[in-house]
């Protein structure tokens, strides 16, 4: 089974989203529906997906669930979106009917890069590993030590490095982002999506070989078994098509074993967010 672990679905008729500004992304602020993205999983044979939040809103994440719902299957899992903070949120969290997986909450727009590190954020995250929920990390390489310091303070919490911590691909940069990413993935209880590469290059001009050492990076120190394939579709469409990400991907597990990319592309995804 292929499963791609992260793509975005957004009505802009039902609430903005806040990080769509700037006529850099004018080619994808309008709305995107699953019936956009179905032909695609079609002709690059990708039998489900996990929808992932875009914005800081509880309802986003009800009506992502009700999509998912009434997909079929297609999106076999949500992760949504909760108040870390909120008193509450063992309640919120069941309240959340449908295929729920997980929780993000977008850290790299944080002022405080040390944000992870709050006590309130932590015991939100205790109460999502508690729920036996994963939690997606939406970070930089600015916030990667407090992602470090979380992940070892909490090792019951599943985590999903989500984009491989945005590497600074476009300038060609490699540390600190590297050898920070190495020790994040030293520890057992993280995992990494191989995604969003191709918007952090020059969306006009990359080219492959500029962005494989890094997919290649996040392979070695997570191994294929903690990898997971995602488009991060549409926002993907800024630098390139689906089926060019796709081919990105493949390309980068070209050395692997026919089991070993199977797991990258489904098989982990399956097992990390409890997909059945």
């Amino acid at each position: 089974m292929r499963i791609d672990a992260h793509h975005h679905l957004w009505d802009l008729a039902r609430r903005p989203q806040p990080w769509l500004t700037g006529p850099e992304l004018d080619p994808i602020a309008r709305t995107f529906e699953l019936a956009e993205l179905e032909p695609l999983l079609a002709a690059h044979g990708i039998d489900a997906t996990v929808a992932v939040q875009s914005s800081s809103s509880l309802e986003e994440t009800r009506e992502l669930l009700a999509i998912a719902a009434a997909s079929g299957g297609r999106i076999a899992g949500v992760v949504g979106w909760t108040d870390l903070t909120d008193p509450a949120l063992a309640d919120v969290l069941s309240s959340l009917t449908g295929p729920l997986v997980g929780i993000r909450h977008q850290v790299q727009d944080e002022s405080d890069p040390w944000w992870l590190a709050r006590a309130g954020v932590r015991r939100g995250l205790a109460t999502v590993a508690a729920a036996g929920l994963a939690y997606d990390m939406l970070i930089t390489p600015r916030e990667l030590p407090a992602a470090l310091e979380t992940a070892a303070a909490l090792p019951d919490l599943r985590i999903v490095v989500d984009h491989g911590a945005k590497p600074p691909i476009a300038s060609g940069g490699w540390e600190p982002w590297a050898g920070q990413l190495a020790q994040l993935a030293a520890l057992p209880n993280v995992t990494c999506k191989l995604s969003g590469l191709v918007t952090e290059a020059d969306w006009a001009g990359w080219k492959p070989a500029g962005v494989l050492p890094y997919a290649g990076h996040l392979l070695e120190a997570f191994g294929p078994s903690r990898v997971l394939f995602g488009s991060d579709w549409p926002v993907c469409t800024l630098a390139a098509t689906y089926g060019s990400v796709l081919a990105l991907a493949e390309e980068a597990v070209a050395g692997l074993s026919a089991a070993e990319s199977a797991a990258v592309f489904g098989g982990n995804a399956a097992r990390v967010y409890d997909l059945g």
